[in-house]
């Protein structure tokens, strides 16, 4: 089994549209229902068994994400959804948020890039460094009641873990299976802030990290990815 994988990673962005980062949601939402029909990989609901209504969720890592990256509008496919949104970039004409409140805001896509690559996913004999380029959301409601009653040491050491079994998961999706001699390393550095989602008060962090992992700039860690949060690129190669 492989330590280190080549990943297929495909980013369509679109720079002369300008949005917030807090309407990444509204950029899931329209492309969901736009492309709905093509794959549950756009939006995470699976179709409902044959006689009800109930609508399942697809609770594996998002193949899909969609964020604001420096006001530009970004989707990121990796894996599967590198190759769907590879057939669906020619379908992309216009871009309509807020569209199901009636009062959309319609942006005409005027230019838009696709960048697809074989990009690496591993361990990595060296140690590199990350920044979240967007909030990280390490939290679930069960820790995050742990993390309220713990001190300042034991807080870094629960984001610590948290992060590494993050990783850990983001290899189990592509098929990163670690030597029994090789082992995750993390040191993290972050700052708390809060903010709204789902009309909830949410703990989330900036910062980054180092680590012995290769990660694909632009993927997501944490929880919320495919709307945008926890987005991690590369800061330069920390030496030793």
């Amino acid at each position: 089994m492989p330590s280190t994988i080549l990943l297929p990673l495909t980013t369509i962005t679109f720079p002369e549209i300008a949005l917030r980062t807090r309407d990444a949601h509204k950029l899931r939402g329209y492309f969901g229902e736009l492309f709905r029909e093509h794959s549950p990989l756009l939006h995470n609901h699976l179709e409902a068994e044959e006689g009800t209504a109930d609508v399942k969720f697809r609770y594996a890592y998002p193949l899909v994400q969609y964020k604001v990256l420096n006001r530009v509008p970004t989707l990121v496919g990796a894996g599967e959804g590198a190759g769907l949104l590879a057939q669906l970039f020619l379908k992309i004409r216009e871009i309509d948020i807020d569209r199901g409140s009636g009062q959309g805001e319609r942006f005409p896509v005027l230019s838009k890039h696709i960048r697809h690559e074989q990009a690496t996913l591993g361990i990595s004999d060296d140690l590199l460094d990350y920044r979240f380029e967007t909030r990280w959301m390490a939290l679930n409601q069960a820790n995050y009641r742990d993390y309220q009653r713990y001190s300042e040491a034991e807080r870094e050491a629960q984001l610590k873990r948290i992060l590494t079994s993050q990783l850990l998961a983001t290899f189990r999706e592509f098929g990163v299976w670690l030597e029994p001699t090789e082992r995750v390393m993390v040191r993290l550095r972050t700052e708390e802030h809060t903010t709204q989602f789902k009309n909830q008060t949410m703990v989330v962090f900036s910062g980054g990290f180092t680590t012995n992992v290769v990660l694909p700039d632009g993927l997501g860690l944490g929880k919320a990815v495919s709307r945008g949060f926890g987005t991690i690129l590369k800061s330069e190669r920390v030496k030793e």
